[in-house]
């Protein structure tokens, strides 16, 4: 079986360690898809676009070079609105650099935005 979410991830770190200016996300799902779109809200990587290749489908993603790290959190723990910080000193650097990823009933969001609608889900991804 095969993570897609990981391996999307994966592929947008070796590209971006490899200073290359875009990069293909495939298999494309909703799940990777929403995972890049809170990456572009913050900045993280450009624009996203969607190609239907009739064999699920691929992401072209537009990279800025602002990704240091980026990776999955294996497995996939679930937290409370009020955990969250104590899961950001677990997998970002510092204080205000970087963001969860988290899957809440709200959607996929970054855990500033969970902490504003106090929600908690599960987490996804890091990236800073």
């Amino acid at each position: 079986m095969l993570d897609v979410l990981s391996n999307a991830l994966i592929t947008i770190k070796n590209a971006e360690m490899a200073g290359r200016g875009q990069v293909t996300v495939w298999p494309a799902s909703k799940l990777v898809y929403y995972t890049l779109r809170v990456l572009q809200r913050h900045g993280y990587v450009g624009e996203v676009e969607y190609i239907d290749d009739g064999r699920g489908g691929k992401y072209i993603v537009k990279l800025l070079g602002k990704i240091n790290d980026i990776g999955p959190i294996k497995p996939r723990y679930a937290v409370k609105w009020r955990e969250i910080p104590e899961w950001e000193q677990k997998y970002l650097p510092a204080r205000q650099i970087g963001i969860l990823i988290l899957s809440t009933p709200h959607g996929v969001m970054s855990h500033v935005e969970a902490k504003e609608k106090r929600t908690g889900g599960v987490l996804l991804a890091y990236v800073y």
